[in-house]
């Protein structure tokens, strides 16, 4: 949905919740802020401000504001209603908020992040704008009903949950207070607050296993994981808690393709440091077995496998997951410990055109024979 926000501007504060002309109204939303807010007077980032209506309420109680809006008639307005209240006003964009170098220790948004394309890559960079212990305020809701616009609770709360150590939500609908009627929208706050020190950091291991017939592996197509599908990828998955990653791949061996495989009969291939497009970095063990042990391969998963198929392993195919396809040729040219490291702006699948972002860690030791 695209919003002319310089021409909503001259009208803008003729909403109730936008405005806080009534006094009730105004008093509703201090009054939630107050809740919201830190205690103590703090640096607060409000990003897609608007005319400066919750800007203002913070600053009167004490908080250092800083307020940024896209549109230049939103932060003419803005700056009127903020003057002599200490704030600074910027122009720019919410996602993106021309704030270099600077930490604050809130950032509230009101209706902004359904108006932005991606939801998790914002919060993520929200968070980098955060100095430790601090808090998200964020006012969202989803509007109209035949062709409704905006949020869901449910995948607010879902996005932000690995970023922040507490998080709590509140149903806003049903206080006609806040809105200056009564609404049946779903409307609601999220407030979540970053741990005060920051976290140890942590990466997902996943296992590969590269099961060999001659020069040929066995990889599997894809489908409803929700990430490459349609590509092909050796069998692989998660380490489990608990698990290592020898006893990891065996159980996703018998998981996805039927087999019994003894701890003797898999060999550690390579790893890699990965990173996809977007992604947070990884750690992937490949290991390798030979066909033949534990059984015979079959799709023991066609819910989230459409094919199981052989290739020579000098003869992969272009259609495959990249993270894989890296792994496979780093095997097969003898290097067994690599960094994958991919910009945001790769595929996830293997484009043969693409820049190379394989790199060794360690002198190779040749070719592998296959045969």
């Amino acid at each position: 949905m695209t919003i002319d926000w310089d021409a909503e501007a001259a009208t803008f504060d003729d909403e109730p919740d936008h405005g806080l002309r009534d006094a009730v109204v105004r008093e509703a939303w201090a009054g939630r802020l107050g809740d919201w807010l830190p205690g103590t007077a703090g640096d607060v980032l409000d990003l897609g401000c608007g005319t400066g209506s919750l800007s203002l309420i913070a600053a009167e109680c004490g908080h250092r504001v800083t307020a940024v809006d896209l549109s230049p008639r939103m932060v003419e307005r803005a700056r009127e209603k903020l003057a002599g209240h200490g704030a600074e006003v910027l122009l720019g964009d919410a996602a993106l908020p021309p704030v270099e170098g600077r930490t604050f220790d809130t950032i509230l948004a009101r209706h902004v992040l359904w108006t932005l394309p991606d939801l998790d890559e914002v919060l993520r960079h929200w968070c980098s704008l955060l100095r430790p212990g601090g808090r998200l305020v964020l006012i969202e809701g989803v509007w109209g009903t035949t062709d409704p616009a905006g949020i869901p609770a449910t995948r607010l709360i879902e996005a932000l949950t690995p970023l922040v150590g507490r998080l709590h939500s509140e149903r806003l609908s049903g206080d006609p207070r806040l809105w200056g009627k009564e609404v049946a929208d779903e409307r609601y706050a999220v407030v979540g607050v970053l741990p005060a020190t920051p976290p140890r950091h942590k990466e997902v291991v996943d296992v590969h296993l590269i099961l060999r017939r001659g020069d040929e592996v066995l990889l599997a197509r894809r489908a409803n994981t929700g990430y490459g599908d349609g590509l092909l990828n050796v069998p692989s998955g998660h380490v489990e808690p608990g698990e290592d990653v020898r006893k990891a791949v065996l159980r996703e061996a018998r998981e996805e393709i039927g087999l019994t495989l003894a701890p003797t009969d898999v060999r550690a291939a390579v790893v890699l440091q990965h990173r996809g497009p977007g992604g947070n970095p990884r750690i992937g063990w490949f290991f390798e077995a030979n066909h033949g042990s534990g059984g015979t391969p079959f799709n023991a998963e066609p819910e989230k496998c459409e094919e199981l198929t052989w290739h020579a392993i000098d003869a992969l195919p272009d259609d495959m997951v990249a993270y894989c396809r890296a792994g496979l040729e780093a095997w097969r040219a003898g290097e067994r410990f690599l960094l994958h490291w991919q910009e945001d702006g790769d595929a996830v699948g293997h484009d043969a055109a693409g820049a190379r972002r394989a790199v060794p860690l360690a002198p190779g030791q040749g070719q592998r024979t296959t045969r």
